[in-house]
């Protein structure tokens, strides 16, 4: 794969869609488990946030490696490791991105084995995280112009 140029539309539209997922889980009644779990649809929605803003976060990481560097992730767990390797990610951060594409594979794949406690854990205390995470994504690129195609 030859490296090209990040797509300005698809970095604005994943952050948006990333950032609008975020806030959907925030607008949940997070306040107290039971408030959270009160209602079934509650989780249900947290759930389907969460995954849509974990893939949204991983689909933007895998568009910086194909136009950025010409490197192809196939598997959401591949990205973080290639982004620390080129250097948008230090160790840490690609841990991060690494658990989190984990934790998004066992929303989709292993849904049944996450539960109510857990679902409410992250929503309450790791948020932050895919923030972060975006946050570095974006200061990467706002930090190589060069590497934006501004075109319509």
């Amino acid at each position: 794969m030859t490296p090209g140029q990040l797509r300005r539309t698809v970095v604005v539209e994943r952050t948006a869609w990333v950032r609008a997922m975020l806030q959907g889980i925030r607008q949940l009644p997070l306040e107290s488990f039971e408030n959270f779990a009160g209602d079934p649809r509650n989780p249900a929605a947290a759930e389907s946030y969460l995954r849509r803003a974990l893939e949204g976060l991983l689909d933007l990481g895998r568009h910086l490696l194909a136009k950025g560097f010409g490197l192809a992730a196939t598997e959401y767990k591949e990205i973080g490791r290639e982004l620390e390797r080129v250097g948008v990610l230090n160790r840490e951060e690609g841990m991060r991105l690494r658990q989190l594409a984990g934790y998004r594979n066992r929303l989709v794949h292993f849904y049944h084995e996450v539960g109510l406690e857990e679902l409410y854990d992250i929503c309450t205390h790791h948020i932050g995280d895919i923030e972060n995470l975006l946050e570095t994504f974006l200061s990467w690129i706002k930090s190589h112009p060069e590497k934006i195609d501004t075109a319509l």
